[in-house]
């Protein structure tokens, strides 16, 4: 699973028939205490995350395994909307 943050929206007119209706979205992985790690990474939202949430995605295989993305060509899904993030004091 990703921790990350939505950044943007994607839109695209012309796609494969499969993704039509699904709300794409960028997201920035995030490291736990908020900070940027990594390149933007365009997933398919199906919690109706919005602007600068932080979310729970996945990628792969599980990507294709969250409600609505069965037999669908996605690599990343947002599959949750995160409250709060706590780690442990060391």
């Amino acid at each position: 699973m990703i921790l990350a943050r939505v950044v943007g929206t994607v839109v695209a007119t012309r796609k494969d028939p499969r993704l039509e209706g699904k709300k794409l979205l960028i997201i920035q992985p995030v490291s736990p205490e908020g900070k940027a790690e990594g390149n933007y990474v365009v997933a398919v939202d199906t919690v109706s995350a919005g602007n600068k949430e932080l979310v729970i995605a996945v990628s792969g295989s599980s990507a294709r395994m969250a409600e609505g993305c069965k037999d669908t060509p996605v690599d990343t899904t947002i599959i949750g909307i995160v409250d709060t993030v706590s780690l442990d004091s060391r």
